[in-house]
């Protein structure tokens, strides 16, 4: 995501207009022309100027697949909430410029908070102010459009997780890769999981390690910081948890968990069944030494 910006240095005169905008893509419309920032923020930018406004703020969202909440969306409704509790002589934003409907709005709820901040919305490509003066039936159409947002947006999540239940019932892990694992681009354009060469030795030295039998998960967070096995993004290293975890997944040996369902994958596995077996029989017997001594 990225944050809201001054999009301007010029004061805006006592007689001007000010506004605000608010734009937004996700992570795979970025890549595409006419879905960018850039491209949106160049539009309502000469639109603001067409109309002799002033743009003091612009907030922008980047959706991803993993995190689809949109923080600046946020941020603007607390903006226009602040904007209400000025005292009546004081100059107030109450305008937002977007491109269109669905860039604005997700669902019945985000029209019902803009609508409760009494602001002017422009959508910009569509033609259409919506004010809080507004007729009942443009209101109304207004919602109609915001209803089709919303199902294009639950449309489009319940096509991706579709999609996704179709790729692990072909044997290919459908989500982000687990550590000692790869997404690449594989045939048909498909995200796979491929053995990270730096990482994936590492993972099989822990396995080999815990399958001896005579370790703890204590033991085996210290041993993975030692080597340097920890969490590809955040840098972290490995709790108990997420070592338990990580020695239970039978990702490792070829086969995965998706919503509960055991698929074969088609991905090269890190370790043999038979090490993984050792590992599950060497945790089992770690959990009865400590529920005996409870």
């Amino acid at each position: 995501m990225r944050k809201a910006r001054n999009t301007s240095n010029q004061v805006a005169t006592p007689q001007q207009q000010t506004c605000v905008i608010y734009i937004r893509v996700s992570s795979k419309e970025q890549q595409q022309e006419g879905f960018s920032l850039d491209s949106q923020l160049k539009f309502l930018i000469d639109y603001a100027r067409s109309k002799g406004m002033q743009v003091i703020n612009t907030y922008m969202d980047v959706e991803s697949a993993k995190a689809a909440g949109r923080t600046e969306f946020g941020h603007l409704v607390e903006f226009l909430r602040q904007q209400q509790l000025l005292p009546s002589a004081s100059p107030r934003c109450q305008t937002v410029l977007v491109e269109k409907t669905d860039r604005f709005y997700r669902n019945v709820q985000d029209l019902v908070t803009v609508r409760g901040l009494g602001v002017e919305v422009h959508l910009a490509k569509e033609g259409v102010i919506m004010a809080p003066d507004a007729r009942s039936h443009e209101k109304f159409v207004h919602g109609l459009n915001v209803l089709l947002a919303e199902r294009m947006v639950n449309n489009l999540s319940e096509e991706t997780t579709k999609g996704m239940l179709e790729k692990a019932q072909q044997g290919i892990w459908p989500s982000q890769a687990p550590i000692g694992f790869l997404n690449v681009e594989g045939q048909n354009r498909k995200r796979i999981i491929i053995q990270d060469p730096g990482q994936a030795p590492l993972v099989r030295r822990l396995f080999e390690m815990y399958a001896v039998g005579i370790y703890s998960l204590k033991d085996a967070c210290r041993v993975a910081a030692d080597i340097g096995l920890r969490h590809r993004r955040s840098g972290n290293k490995l709790t108990k948890s997420a070592l338990h975890d990580l020695l239970n997944n039978p990702i490792y040996y070829g086969d995965f968990f998706w919503k509960g369902v055991l698929y074969n994958g088609s991905h090269e596995p890190i370790i043999s069944k038979e090490l993984y077996d050792k590992v599950q029989a060497a945790l089992n017997k770690r959990s009865k030494i400590g529920r005996a001594h409870v």
